[in-house]
């Protein structure tokens, strides 16, 4: 058995079961691929695939076993060559950041921006996805973190870890009835057109339960994964927008006007989480440093000096 053929395999799951897209990802020729799966299957005397013909359309119950032993054997592997590529002095390499959108938007440019002026060699790659796919990206090591709100503290594979705190704000045009109601209660928010984060997404599962404890049910007109997708249709006039505070920006949205909700609502912890299994580079322990000390516990990103000297090595979290 040989770490080609177990890769192969990883690779060709992730591809959809495509031997054309595993070979491209791999570099190389299709019938490779081909005789490092079959090869696998003769060494192992059993069926790894469900087929269709010639064509590979899923796992077997065993060929799933197979796939968690090889990602992790495919893990430790990737870990032996990061302990070695960390006694380097010049601190080059990849980082890949699972994120959602609000995010990539809100959140993360500060920060990237002083880790890059720390490691200018380290490519840097973000990878959007919804909250369960950051989970899987995280859990199979196609990704180095994942950054969002949900799921991540509840995989047993995942060490996550705690980044800040948020809570939610009310969006309207400027002068709309809602903006001068007093007090501000989730019955009255239940009178108008509600335009807020779909199911799964920031925060929406707290933002649901708050009214079901009530017996409410908020009038949601509509439901989307992108903050600037709401804010465009509270511009348009479906209705007022309930959104992550950290997401407003007296500048950019000097046409809509806020009302703080925290009062409402339970406050949100974002975490940043990785496989357990996972060795931590240098720059990856001081991306997480940046993360936990440049973003304050209400999602107002901080202002902080570059300091160029990396972390002392084995330094723990």
């Amino acid at each position: 058995m040989e770490l080609r053929q177990l890769r192969s395999l990883e690779v060709l799951v992730e591809s959809g079961f495509s031997v054309t897209l595993a070979a491209e990802r791999l570099h190389l020729v299709q019938s490779a691929v081909s005789q490092h799966l079959s090869r696998l299957e003769r060494e192992l005397e059993t069926e790894l695939f469900v087929r269709q013909g010639k064509r590979l359309m899923a796992l077997t119950d065993t060929g799933e076993l197979v796939l968690q032993y090889a990602r992790r054997i495919l893990n430790d592997t990737e870990n032996i060559l990061a302990v070695g590529r960390d006694q380097e002095e010049s601190v080059c390499g990849e980082l890949r950041i699972g994120t959602t959108h609000t995010q990539a938007r809100y959140v993360l440019a500060p920060v990237i921006r002083v880790f890059r002026e720390i490691y200018p060699q380290v490519n840097l790659q973000i990878h959007q996805g919804t909250p369960q796919q950051l989970v899987e990206m995280a859990d199979s090591g196609s990704v180095d973190f994942s950054i969002c709100t949900e799921a991540l503290g509840e995989h047993p594979n995942l060490t996550a870890l705690h980044c800040y705190r948020w809570n939610r704000s009310l969006i309207a045009p400027k002068g709309h009835p809602v903006l001068e109601r007093r007090p501000l209660a989730l019955d009255t928010l239940c009178e108008y057109p509600l335009i807020t984060y779909v199911f799964g997404f920031t925060g929406a599962n707290h933002f649901r339960t708050s009214f079901a404890r009530l017996g409410l049910k908020p009038r949601v007109v509509l439901s989307a994964a992108d903050t600037d997708v709401i804010k465009t249709y509270v511009r348009e006039g479906f209705g007022v927008g309930i959104i992550a505070s950290l997401a407003y920006s007296s500048s950019v949205d000097s046409d809509l006007q806020v009302r703080d909700l925290s009062r409402l609502f339970p406050w949100e912890v974002t975490r940043i989480a990785y496989n357990k299994g996972k060795y931590l580079r240098r720059y990856e322990r001081r991306f997480i440093e940046l993360m936990q000390n440049m973003v304050a516990d209400n999602g107002v990103v901080l202002t902080q000096s570059v300091k160029r000297r990396p972390p002392i090595h084995g330094k723990k979290l």
